[in-house]
């Protein structure tokens, strides 16, 4: 069975997930790029990233925020099958790790909850697809939801956020 020969049900509610997901995750991109919906634009956020460990903290925060963006995107129009959900498991396992692992499980305390949000819904659309109201249903791409093809993509994402990890220095004492 096609990922789009879903019931209306299936593919409302996946259509629903991608535009509040994607559109989510572009927003919060846009904050660190662009200093839009509240955010500290791609300056101070450079040097946050500083403090975080990276030597060049606006080069990583740029591709963090361009990745945020363009993952977002392709989510909410629903294009190119598990290459956004991979992207946005990337950037959540690294802010996970270096920005709210400190303060624990739940939002309150600045801690992961909404990154695990973020990736556990990522890995869904990643696995079952976008549905049949996409960009890709409407071009006919359906080859990109092939089990293989999802796992290789996310599994991909999970290694391009654990690599990025790796390459961090400790991160700067704060006073």
């Amino acid at each position: 069975m096609s990922t789009y020969d879903q019931p209306a049900t299936v593919a409302l509610g996946l259509l629903v997930l991608r535009l509040v997901l994607g559109l989510y995750m572009a927003a919060h991109g846009a904050q660190k790029l662009f200093g839009w919906f509240g955010g500290y634009g791609l300056g101070p956020t450079g040097q946050f990233f500083t403090q975080l460990g990276y030597r060049q903290g606006k080069l990583f925060a740029f591709l963090a925020a361009f990745t945020e963006v363009v993952s977002g995107l392709l989510v909410a129009v629903g294009l190119l099958g598990p290459v956004g959900p991979a992207l946005m498991i990337a950037v959540m396992i690294v802010a996970a790790v270096t920005v709210h692992w400190k303060g624990g499980l739940f939002s309150a305390n600045n801690g992961i909850e909404i990154n695990v949000l973020f990736a556990a819904s990522a890995v869904l659309l990643g696995l079952v697809g976008y549905g049949r109201f996409a960009l890709d249903a409407l071009l006919g791409v359906d080859l990109y939801f092939t089990p293989t093809i999802a796992l290789a993509a996310l599994g991909v994402g999970a290694l391009g956020g654990i690599a990025n990890l790796l390459i961090r220095r400790p991160p700067t004492a704060t006073n």
